[in-house]
């Protein structure tokens, strides 16, 4: 098992900056790769962005050049640095931890781009 507890959501302005962090514990050596997923009202769950254990990333097309994921060395938190934020933006992100067979996720902490 894996424990995940997302942190630093909250209400933003439109071109505002977030920095989400993720705190994971329980069998974090056998994580293969952590991510960001965001679900906004009436829509399905969609990728943010990932980073693998060796520190490759990806994003979404809607988030790149204003969303940088990265990780702690110890590989036991994931942060997610927004900028340039858009009311499209406005969601519940959740953190995720992939290993072989499984997938553990977060509770998600809510991110409002509202003026």
């Amino acid at each position: 098992q894996v424990q995940l507890v997302e942190s630093g959501g909250g209400l933003v302005q439109p071109g505002g900056s977030l920095r989400l962090s993720c705190a994971a514990s329980g069998r974090i050596l056998g994580i293969n790769h952590m991510g960001w997923y965001r679900q906004a009202p009436g829509k399905e769950r969609e990728v943010v962005a990932t980073i693998t254990h060796s520190g490759s990333t990806v994003y979404a097309d809607s988030v790149k050049g204003r969303v940088t994921i990265s990780s702690d060395s110890a590989k036991t938190a994931v942060y997610l640095q927004m900028n340039s934020l858009k009311p499209e933006d406005t969601a519940v992100y959740y953190c995720n931890a992939n290993l072989v067979g499984a997938n553990f996720w977060g509770k998600g902490t809510l991110v409002t781009v509202s003026s």
